[in-house]
């Protein structure tokens, strides 16, 4: 009996999907979650959503907004979960420097590309980015159809 691979890794808790489709990425960061511990026993369940999150970068430091994490419904009573609450990114201040220094001068955007368990630790994998234009999205599907079509053709013949 034969295991089927899976696409993602055993240790991914999410992937955003669509940053790749809506922009170039020109960088990549590995940055460590201030999360809380419901949130941690979320991201266990698989329960995180990143399509419609980005990250700002304030104060000299960055945060997460717009990801969500929903809570398990057996949260702990006494609490409140804010699903959306903004969560700070820990980097170094090097990489923080970096990254003020591509989106202020260079006008580059931050996006959250995946999520991950690293040593029993959730990492978010964050890009330096730039938009793409409307005939670079086509294109990218273009070329997406173009291999599928081709892997079809070599595994007929």
């Amino acid at each position: 009996m034969s295991k089927k691979k899976s696409k993602t890794p055993d240790n991914t808790i999410a992937l955003n999907k669509k940053a790749r489709f809506e922009y170039h990425i020109e960088d990549r960061f590995e940055a460590g979650l201030a999360l809380e511990g419901w949130e941690v026993k979320s991201l266990r369940a698989g329960k995180v959503q990143l399509s419609d999150g980005y990250v700002l970068l304030k104060d000299r430091e960055a945060f997460l907004f717009g990801a969500l994490i929903t809570p398990l419904p057996t949260a702990s009573t006494h609490i409140k979960p804010d699903p959306q609450r903004t969560r700070k990114l820990l980097l170094h201040r090097s990489e923080i420097n970096r990254l003020t220094g591509a989106v202020e001068r260079q006008g580059y955007t931050v996006v959250p590309l995946s999520m991950y368990w690293k040593n029993g630790r959730a990492k978010l994998a964050i890009g330096v980015a730039k938009g793409k234009k409307l005939h670079d999205k086509r294109r990218t599907e273009r070329d997406r159809d173009w291999q599928t079509q081709k892997e079809r053709l070599l595994k007929q013949h």
